[in-house]
């Protein structure tokens, strides 16, 4: 099972690294249960793997014996104190130098294990997807989900020197500690306050590591295709990868020898996705967990590769969770309504109740009751309604005052603040909080503030350049998480989804 899921972070470049290795601890760990070896292979797993406090001090919010675990793979070409790797292993990669990269998180997959034994999520988070960073590191309030560690690691290091320290593993240490907390109250935020309770990280090299291991992976393609940037030559059917062929495999993204192909960036969360379904199945039909120097082999790349929660109990993990090993899986993509530029990048711009809704059946199908945030068809407490349009875009105070009264509220004053903002917030009257706070929930969880200038039972919302209207708010003015047109009917790409248990074809 937590091989499936380790495999399944594979898939992107980043995410390839991270699935990788949380491929590599988790399925070491199952082994623990399939073999009498298992307790001493589990010891010298658990005793290697690299820990982190990152999730330190917060609270689980599974009450149901449900388990949710972050996959990050980090696009990284240094290894995990920051040093550059070897040039033979660079080589292999073939994903550029020491300087290629970043900090970006280019996979990042929810793993959602419910406390029944029942069918398993694997969901996988478009990298690009554009949305909220919380805390605005480096002074970024919004950006693509990737980027989020990467700029929290520098903000918090900018903020150690200049506190004088110096020693660059301390800052690469702490630094890495920062991005682990922003990309998971990112990811949180963005699927709707959905509870992260563990989460794995690998690199790069971890994903080769993991393959060299395994020895070959076999996948299966719908056709041919090659793309030289990430090295991918492929023919038709299945086919047995090496390390490097492996790694080429689910970093690719584009094929100019066979454009009809029409690759998207998406295409690699799907390849992510069939590479950890056929290495779950590969292990289990190999034999791999029962074969001592194999076994050895893949705990030897988890300690060097993998880092996890020191809150992360492997072994009751591996006894909830001992069907994903045999595709008791299903691998998803979130859903795209757009894609787009904003200052000059490629982005994802989204849905935010469509991606929320999709995660919600997902994880709960059974849950019939709309979260909190949903707008439609619910009413909110009584108050008089204030916007201010700090966002540059005609119109749209307005449009949110009509799409709100209809909610409930009375319409106040709309006007137009020449001077652009960049963060919405929600203020009210001294007796208004609770309308306040249930009006900030239903906009996307913005910011709530008190202001003693309002009259009483007033509440005043302040729309910046990172309003997201939620799509459930009629008019032109819901729907999208960016900064595209809003009367604009983008084509949009639907979440898809591969099960696992075989060795699933993809172009």
């Amino acid at each position: 099972m937590t091989r499936c899921f380790l495999v399944q972070a594979v898939p992107v470049r980043t995410r390839g690294r991270a699935l990788g290795r949380v491929v590599l601890a988790l399925a070491s760990a199952l082994v623990l249960f399939v073999t009498g070896y298992g307790w001493h292979a589990y010891q010298n797993l658990s005793n290697g793997l690299t820990k982190s406090d990152a999730l330190a001090g917060t609270a689980s919010g599974s009450t149901n014996g449900d388990t949710n675990i972050l996959v990050m793979g980090l696009d990284s070409r240094l290894d995990q104190n920051g040093n550059p790797l070897p040039r033979d292993v660079l080589a292999q990669l073939h994903a550029g130098d020491s300087s290629d990269g970043g900090y970006n998180t280019n996979v990042l997959m929810l793993l959602h294990v419910p406390g029944d034994g029942s069918r398993a999520q694997a969901i996988s988070i478009p990298r690009d997807d554009y949305v909220k960073l919380p805390g605005s590191p480096d002074g970024v309030s919004k950006q693509k989900i990737k980027q989020g560690y990467g700029l929290a690691k520098d903000a918090k290091e900018r903020a150690l020197r200049a506190a004088g320290v110096t020693d660059q593993s301390t800052l690469e240490q702490q630094g890495r500690e920062a991005g682990r907390k922003e990309a998971v109250e990112a990811v949180q935020n963005f699927l709707g306050g959905v509870s992260i309770d563990h989460f794995v990280e690998v690199t790069l090299v971890g994903f080769y590591d993991l393959a060299r291991a395994l020895g070959s992976i076999t996948v299966c393609l719908a056709g041919p295709t090659q793309d030289s940037y990430s090295g991918a030559k492929f023919v038709k059917g299945h086919q047995q990868l090496g390390a490097a062929q492996a790694l080429a495999f689910v970093r690719q993204r584009r094929d100019y020898v066979h454009p009809d192909l029409n690759f998207t960036d998406l295409d690699r969360e799907r390849r992510q996705q069939a590479f950890l379904s056929s290495a779950a199945y590969q292990l289990r039909s190999a034999g791999t967990f029962t074969n001592p120097e194999r076994l050895n082999a893949l705990i030897d790349v988890a300690t060097k590769d993998v880092v996890i929660d020191s809150g992360f109990d492997l072994l009751g993990f591996l006894q909830q969770s001992r069907g994903l090993l045999s595709g008791n899986i299903t691998f998803t993509t979130l859903p795209v309504k757009e894609f787009s530029k904003v200052d000059g990048q490629d982005v994802n711009l989204v849905d935010l109740d469509q991606v929320r809704a999709t995660v919600r059946a997902l994880i709960n199908p059974d849950d019939a009751n709309p979260p909190a945030g949903d707008t439609a068809g619910a009413k909110l407490p009584a108050a008089t309604l204030d916007v201010v349009n700090a966002a540059g875009k005609d119109g749209l105070a307005s449009k949110l005052e009509k799409q709100l009264a209809a909610l409930g509220l009375t319409e106040g004053t709309a006007s137009t603040e020449h001077r652009l903002r960049h963060e919405s917030t929600v203020s009210y009257a001294p007796d208004s909080r609770d309308a306040a706070t249930a009006l900030a929930t239903a906009l996307g969880g913005l910011p709530v503030q008190a202001d003693p200038t309002l009259a009483s039972g007033h509440e005043r919302v302040v729309v910046g350049t990172d309003f997201s209207p939620p799509a459930s708010l009629s008019g032109p003015a819901g729907g999208t998480d960016g900064s595209g047109p809003p009367d604009a009917a983008p084509p949009a790409v639907a979440a898809s989804s591969i099960s696992g248990g075989g060795i699933p074809c993809v172009k």
